[in-house]
């Protein structure tokens, strides 16, 4: 790894790096550690990052109590989140 990539940078640096990598050609970035993305990981891709939004729905209580007795930092509604989500990208990923 070079200094590059572990030093903090300037503002000047900084603009100076992206102006660098802004003026690059494709064909000369170097991607040969980075595998090709296959057709069917693309048919299960999820694009960005989602919006929450917040809900009320009926769950039953030794579900919750569950989920408060076993979540990291008593954060239970991100762990039941992180659970949902992770419930659709399987979804998505089978029926792809």
């Amino acid at each position: 790894m070079s200094d590059r990539s572990t030093k903090r940078l300037s503002a000047e640096e900084l603009d100076a790096e992206l102006a660098r990598l802004e003026a690059m050609r494709d064909e000369d970035i170097d991607t040969s550690d980075i595998p090709e993305i296959t057709d069917a990981q693309w048919k299960t891709a999820i694009r960005g990052r989602d919006r929450t939004i917040e809900v009320t729905l009926p769950v039953y209580a030794t579900t919750i109590e569950w989920f408060k007795n076993n979540s990291e930092n008593a954060d239970f509604k991100s762990e039941i989140n992180r659970v949902l989500r992770q419930y659709v990208i399987d979804a998505v990923r089978k029926a792809g």
